[in-house]
């Protein structure tokens, strides 16, 4: 069928292998740019996941060491519920841990905003040849979605490893014995997925606003 005269077909299309590629590229060109969106997210998630295996280790040492264990670990200022068995974590430290999210997430979108500003004239190029709206969000989704797996992944398993190494120090190697260990892997992928999550929530608004521009204004706008 012949294309009607004054119709301009906008039509480029990337296979998810080919758009992990070209994201993957575009983070080793901006590595440094990058790693202040790893690093956000290594802290935060560490310190999650540091207070989630904190609690894993004192539910291990108050499900075997009864009214003793009870007592060592309200002197070691964690909130112990006798009567239904379980230990959870102080006000202060829900806050800190939420505080903690929240400054990531800002810090992330605002590295975000900073990357879409130093690509104006790419993404003008990228749309001028074609791109749609969804394929420049889909690159910077994939972005997001490879900086917080990496991050968060490394602050994961660095928070857990200092849990259980606090935990040996102040309780002794007990605390190893006792512990869940399939309760420290599910706290090992609830601080990996709530890192990859914020990623992308931080990416969305910086993501829209790139596949929202009009080419020629992204493309005038570093000149």
């Amino acid at each position: 069928m012949d294309r009607p005269k004054g119709r301009i077909d906008r039509l480029i299309t990337l296979s998810f292998a080919k758009s992990l590629q070209i994201s993957f590229q575009s983070l080793r060109v901006r590595f440094f740019r990058s790693m202040i969106t790893v690093s956000s997210l290594v802290l935060a998630v560490s310190f999650l996941a540091f207070v989630l295996v904190n609690l894993d280790v004192a539910s291990g040492l108050l499900a075997h060491g009864g009214s003793d264990a009870a007592a060592a670990l309200s002197a070691a200022g964690y909130d112990v519920d006798m009567e239904g068995g379980g230990v959870s974590m102080a006000a202060k430290e829900r806050w800190i841990v939420f505080l903690s999210l929240l400054v990531c997430t800002v810090g992330i979108v605002n590295a975000q905003l900073m990357s879409v500003t130093e690509r104006f004239s790419e993404i003008g190029v990228m749309k001028c040849l074609g791109a749609l709206d969804s394929m420049i969000l889909r690159l910077f989704l994939l972005e997001a979605a490879m900086q917080g797996l990496a991050g968060s992944l490394a602050g994961a398993l660095l928070g857990s490893l200092f849990s259980l190494l606090a935990g040996a120090v102040r309780f002794g190697l007990v605390a190893w014995t006792d512990v869940s260990w399939l309760g420290v892997l599910g706290s090992v992928g609830l601080s990996t997925l709530a890192g990859c999550l914020l990623s992308l929530l931080g990416v969305l608004y910086p993501a829209l606003m790139a596949a929202h521009m009009e080419p020629i204004k992204a493309i005038r706008a570093e000149h």
